[in-house]
């Protein structure tokens, strides 16, 4: 083993004993941690030295110092690979040239589908664009479940059409139910199970990496609901349509994209603003299966997501 993946191996330990403490802390039950041999490690890091990427005979080779030189496809060019034709962007607006970016690390990790992948550290020193001082195009999104988000321009964006890949997953996991645990049906069971999941889960990502990208770079001003998604899906009910809207992982990608394009991006306390009448202000209790805002006090109608926008 070269010496600094048994540094980051020793790095992750403390971080999870540092985890486990602070969820005991908080009052939570913990346990211990699961202690695995090195044969069961399923990804280690690189950092700072002992790997390098080579171009031999047109195939592109990861070399890790120990261990072997690997034959890699890269989906993307990383410059400091091809320096030549860098073709590597980090968006439309302003592309990475070739000197402001540096390879710091890899990790190389096996997915459960048994398919092994190396994700690359890359630090760019450039600074972001500022923010315009007053902004002329604003918008605000407010998520929801059965439209995935309405925003203040009349958009109503439909969650992705998940039905195939989530049937998919239920037939397999079905199966695997059916094999004994350490058989080979069961192993290979394991693996398609896995691969619906990460067929489901790409697809989600996919959907949720363009709708932050296009309001990122259309507006001057987001500004969208701080949801308390934590405490949404503590709740017993509709949790798991909570789980799968990925709300969190959206305003993530939404707030680290605004900050790329140099977009405002506004955290608004999402209390009362379905209650509340975007027309005159005055607020109305309303169940959460009522979809629709009619404000007894100026007759205002829409539908209650797009009034919360």
């Amino acid at each position: 083993m070269y010496s600094k993946v048994l540094q980051t191996v020793v790095e992750r330990l403390f971080d999870n004993l540092k985890g486990l403490s602070k969820r005991k802390g908080n009052g939570y039950s913990v346990g211990q941690l699961n202690w695995k041999p090195p044969r069961e490690f399923r990804s280690f890091t690189y950092n700072q030295s002992g790997f390098k990427l080579d171009k031999k005979s047109g195939q592109t080779v990861l070399s890790l110092s120990k261990l072997a030189d690997i034959p890699i496809r890269l989906h993307r060019a990383i410059p400091d690979v091809h320096k030549s034709d860098s073709s590597c962007a980090a968006h439309q607006k302003s592309p990475i040239s070739e000197d402001d970016a540096t390879l710091k690390q890899v990790t190389v990790k096996k997915e459960p589908t048994g398919k092994w992948f190396a994700t690359f550290g890359v630090q760019i020193d450039r600074k972001p664009p500022d923010p315009p001082e007053n902004p002329e195009t604003c918008v605000g999104i407010d998520v929801g479940i059965c439209k995935y988000a309405h925003d203040t321009d009349g958009t109503a964006v439909g969650p992705p059409d998940l039905s195939d890949e989530r049937e998919a997953w239920n037939v397999s996991n079905g199966h695997s139910r059916v094999n004994s645990t350490g058989s080979n049906n069961y192993a290979k069971q394991r693996r398609r199970v896995a691969e619906c999941h990460a067929d489901l889960r790409r697809k989600r990502r996919d959907f949720l990496h363009k709708l932050s990208a296009y309001y990122a770079r259309e507006y001057d001003l987001v500004a969208v609901e701080d949801l308390d998604v934590k405490g949404m899906l503590e709740s017993p009910s509709n949790s798991r349509n909570t789980a799968s809207a990925a709300w969190r992982t959206f305003l993530l990608l939404l707030e680290y994209k605004c900050e790329r394009e140099g977009t405002h991006f506004v955290a608004i306390n999402p209390r009362g603003t379905t209650k509340a009448c975007a027309s005159c202000g005055v607020s109305t209790e309303k169940p959460l299966w009522v979809r629709e805002h009619s404000c007894p006090s100026c007759g205002f109608e829409a539908d209650r997501d797009a009034t919360a926008a």
